[in-house]
């Protein structure tokens, strides 16, 4: 799969059930994957996709499992009324499925503090800007599911995790006083936390590697690499080799343009005295 535009309007969660559903229809009915998939003349991959949650079922081939499975529009109808997202869009949903299960994350950041980073009261002053804004239910949620994120830092076996954030993002008051003071001092405690590298690139860099924007690499625990960037036009989730190759030198660059570990941790100490 190539970099690609990420739908922002199906809810990923409920496509997983929509294709649980599938798989339950298709075993009953005695096909496997790869005979349903012949029978309907597409990729044994694709059924498994769907079933899996990571591919929306289309409405034309949703109609014509219907008729295959004797499922009675069942499929069909799931497929109309899929709610919209409730937390991220679908391919971001993803993305934090991988997030939740990789067994290492690199992590560069230009404008904001890392999502895996921040505290509770910077994510609720930050997304608390939105414009449009968020009606008060919404936010909480969104808020509830980025701190929750944070869960990865304390499983029994972590993953191995590297941010570069440029200095700004730290200089820069979300949420003002006791907000902004709190963020930092919780990033200066994570920066001790075993296999988490936290380095700052500093302001008076001349230039440097990220200066086409954020973004993040990952590797699954069957060792693939995947990126993920974002943007305000919306994200992409890029699986292309050669193309997270480009990613993965960059952040190589960045690491050797940023301060290193320990002066990171010297810079948050200064920044921390100068509030």
């Amino acid at each position: 799969m190539n970099s690609r535009k990420l739908p922002r309007k199906k809810n990923f969660s409920a496509m997983r059930m929509l294709g649980v559903q599938l798989g339950t229809a298709r075993r009953a009915a005695g096909f496997t994957q790869r005979s349903l998939g012949e029978r309907l003349m597409v990729d044994e991959e694709t059924i498994a996709s769907i079933e899996q949650g990571r591919r929306p079922l289309k409405p034309d081939l949703a109609a014509s499992l219907d008729e295959l499975l004797g499922t009675k529009g069942l499929l069909s109808a799931g497929v109309e009324n899929l709610p919209e997202i409730d937390q991220f869009p679908m391919w971001a949903e993803l993305y934090v499925q991988h997030e939740r299960e990789a067994i290492s994350l690199s992590w560069y950041d230009a404008l904001v503090v890392p999502g895996l980073l921040q505290t509770e009261a910077y994510a609720r002053a930050l997304l608390g800007g939105r414009v449009p804004p968020y009606d008060a239910d919404e936010l909480d949620t969104k808020i509830a599911a980025r701190v929750g994120r944070r869960e990865i830092l304390h499983r029994k076996v972590p993953p191995t995790l590297s941010f570069v954030v440029w200095e700004p993002a730290l200089r820069m008051p979300i949420g003002r006083g006791r907000t902004h003071l709190g963020q930092l001092r919780f990033l200066r405690e994570h920066s001790e936390v075993p296999g988490l590298a936290l380095q700052i690139l500093p302001l008076n860099r001349p230039a440097h590697a990220g200066t086409a924007g954020p973004f993040t690499l990952l590797e699954t625990p069957d060792h693939q690499h995947l990126a993920y960037t974002e943007s305000q036009r919306g994200s992409q989730w890029v699986s292309d080799p050669n193309e997270v190759s480009i990613l993965a030198r960059k952040y190589a660059m960045l690491r050797t343009q940023a301060l290193t570990v320990e002066d990171s941790r010297s810079r948050l100490d200064r920044l921390l005295g100068e509030q």
